[in-house]
């Protein structure tokens, strides 16, 4: 998309071109522009940071004020992807008041360019007054983290017919609410197929087959930096972890042997000063 910023028309106009699109997460400014230099399309700051950068157990801990935060850094680094800011549990949960107050804030104060909330036909009201309020939202529906206790664990839905059926209603009613694409987490790729040509709106999958409209995958789980647990969804495409241990353990080594730090990493002065310091003192 030549060096300029990614809206969600061309989000749209993705599907229509029949060209693929590619999400990732990022926490912060390192993250964010690097994906953004890899010409990625679209950059998520996902409530996932709970697990992967604060270390917590799940998302369901992860505040605004957590959202907010990342997300501000992740926008510095990028110019040309199109930032989206997870809504965490209960922030939207509440009341459509509660949500569009919300869905504000993080435009405003974070400085995303739309919102990401999970949750399918029940939500369809939250997410058509998100809209009217001038705030593009991104569904999510399939497994969605933030109840996944309710849905059994994180496990795959959909898996029998009456299930696969809820959530094509899911998909049409979040369509029909106005949200410009749909995050499709953990379903048989049958089922993928199936969303991505019952709806007009790009179907991004995670774990969701390939004949969706694009992939999503968490980027701590696809460099291998995170390594509580890989879902089966993630293909690793290196594994960053050992490396960055190897070098801390190899600086370590260095401090001890004192062979760091060498000349080459120290300040001098010269011969004159130093004796002239040495005088007095």
């Amino acid at each position: 998309m030549g060096g300029k910023k990614i809206t969600i028309n061309d989000i749209k106009q993705a599907k229509k071109d029949h060209r693929k699109l590619t999400m990732v997460t990022a926490y912060d400014y390192p993250f964010g522009l690097m994906a953004d230099e890899a010409g990625i399309d679209i950059v998520l700051v996902g409530d996932s940071l709970g697990m992967v950068v604060m270390g917590l157990d799940g998302t369901v801990a992860v505040t605004m004020e957590n959202m907010i935060h990342h997300i501000k850094a992740v926008v510095r680094g990028c110019k040309n992807a199109l930032v989206v800011g997870d809504m965490p549990f209960m922030s939207y949960n509440t009341s459509i008041r509660d949500a569009i107050i919300n869905s504000g804030r993080m435009l405003k104060e974070g400085g995303c360019d739309v919102i990401k909330l999970e949750g399918g036909t029940d939500f369809a009201p939250t997410i058509e007054a998100i809209v009217k309020a001038g705030i593009p939202v991104q569904g999510h529906i399939g497994l969605t983290p933030q109840t996944a206790s309710a849905l059994g664990g994180f496990k795959m839905q959909g898996k029998d017919a009456a299930a696969a059926k809820k959530i094509v209603d899911d998909a049409k009613a979040i369509e029909d609410a106005g949200v410009f694409s749909i995050i499709l987490e953990a379903v048989p790729a049958p089922l993928g197929k199936i969303i991505a040509e019952t709806v007009q709106v790009p179907v991004i999958g995670i774990g969701a087959g390939s004949d969706v409209d694009g992939q999503v995958l968490v980027t701590h789980d696809m460099i291998g930096l995170f390594d509580k647990f890989v879902p089966k969804f993630v293909k690793q495409y290196t594994k960053i972890r050992p490396v960055i241990i190897d070098a801390l353990k190899e600086y370590k080594k260095d401090v001890i042997d004192t062979g760091f730090p060498a000349a080459a990493h120290s300040f001098s002065m010269s011969d004159e000063a130093l004796e002239q310091l040495k005088k007095m003192l």
